[in-house]
């Protein structure tokens, strides 16, 4: 067996380097794996593609990634209100931005998980969304055609984690986190809790250990914002 549990945020984060694209899990706060952006953070890498749903919150979250200038692009879809240095790199030209409606961007790394090539919609026809895609008539109705999202890594937050890598998520921490770790080459887990294989009833794993390979024990959150 693999051995996925690493002693440290640092060691979890080692091997990610320049110009990687990852995933970032998290939604309203909630879910973010902080100490892993930290480490990131602190590890110095640049001009990473980032996907997310928002920009970060002050210096929390990706807020830390902006305001050291290490993200050149980002896919996402709400960058929130508190985004400030975001919106101060975008405002001067040091980022780029693809704006992706909600419920697309969960499709498109579902597809992504499911080795879909891509699906079409409805949604985002005739407004700025469209530019650039393919369009058909299907049933009357214009639609789009939206391309799965890849990653090289996820970065994500579970509640708890056996040794072998099961995953379990606390409330709405159950939100991009599961989708994202199916969708990247390489899923890093920050976890509350790692408790022994066979603690957690298989009914209760929400992502299955064949899609974690780094598990890091960070409780609590460590940032200032």
């Amino acid at each position: 067996m693999t051995k996925k549990i690493v002693d440290s945020l640092d060691a979890a984060v080692a091997e990610i380097g320049d110009g990687a694209r990852i995933m970032f899990g998290g939604f309203g706060g909630a879910g973010f794996p902080n100490n892993l952006i930290q480490a990131l953070s602190r590890k110095g890498v640049k001009n990473i593609i980032a996907i997310s749903n928002n920009c970060g919150t002050r210096d929390g979250e990706l807020g830390i990634m902006f305001k050291n200038k290490q993200v050149s692009h980002v896919i996402a879809s709400f960058p929130g209100p508190h985004s400030n240095y975001f919106q101060d790199s975008y405002a001067k030209g040091e980022v780029t931005c693809e704006l992706v409606p909600q419920g697309i961007l969960c499709e498109r790394l579902r597809a992504a998980a499911a080795g879909l090539l891509g699906f079409y919609t409805g949604v985002g026809v005739g407004t700025e969304v469209a530019n650039g895609k393919e369009e058909r008539v299907i049933d009357g109705k214009r639609c789009i055609l939206e391309k799965p999202i890849h990653a090289d890594f996820a970065l994500i937050k579970a509640q708890k984690a056996d040794e072998l890598g099961n995953l379990t998520y606390r409330l709405a921490a159950r939100n991009f986190n599961p989708i994202m770790a199916m969708a990247a080459d390489k899923t890093i887990v920050e976890v509350e809790e790692i408790v022994p294989l066979g603690s957690i009833e298989p009914e209760n794993v929400i992502t299955p250990a064949i899609f974690v390979h780094r598990i890091v024990h960070a409780k609590g959150l460590r940032y200032a914002g």
